[in-house]
């Protein structure tokens, strides 16, 4: 007598998911004291307003690489925004996303040397917004990241600085679980 057709898919079911190829975060920018924790945080209203948008797409679909994709609308116009890959998810204080991923971690930290501290290394672009304040940018790396290794991409004050600082951090998207960059490959 042939097996259940239940018993017979057992094995199937048991196989662990496929890593997502191409994944998409979509929100928009609470304050980080917001009833419920939003998923992008603004530190500076200012440049990156309350309710503005965010959209990170992470396309893993060719093998060995990670090509990320950032667009933004209702942002600070005519600015340049530093952003990078962090180690950290995002909180109520800006540090609390932690350095910036490396794909080799410099022993030293704060990492400045070169030889870490680069485009090879880290995933790190510049997003320009135009004069209605939204922006694209994109930028791809040949490795992706470690397992849990990067939790969220940070939007840094950028120039013109204004009253923060060129290196501040003033915007936080958490990627954790939500993008496909915690998955193993």
């Amino acid at each position: 007598m042939p097996a259940p057709l239940a018993s017979a898919l057992l094995p199937f079911a048991l196989l662990a998911p496929a890593a997502v190829p191409v994944a998409v975060t979509e929100a928009d920018f609470d304050p980080a004291g917001a009833f419920v924790p939003p998923a992008a945080i603004s530190h500076a209203p200012d440049l990156v307003p309350y309710g503005s948008h965010v959209r990170v797409v992470v396309d893993r679909s060719v093998p060995g690489r990670t090509v990320l994709t950032v667009s933004v609308a209702g942002v600070a116009a005519d600015h340049e925004f530093p952003a990078h890959l962090h180690t950290g998810a995002c909180g109520a204080d800006p540090a609390a996303s932690g350095p910036h991923y490396q794909d080799v971690v410099d022993p030293v930290s704060p990492s400045t040397d070169p030889a870490y501290a680069n485009d090879r290394n880290e995933l790190r672009f510049a997003l320009r917004t135009d004069g209605r304040g939204e922006g694209t940018a994109a930028t791809s790396v040949a490795w992706r990241p470690r397992p849990g290794g990067a939790r969220s991409l940070v939007l840094h004050a950028g120039e013109p600085a204004g009253a923060h600082g060129a290196a501040d951090r003033v915007a936080c998207v958490n990627l954790n679980g939500l993008n496909g960059l915690d998955e193993a490959e």
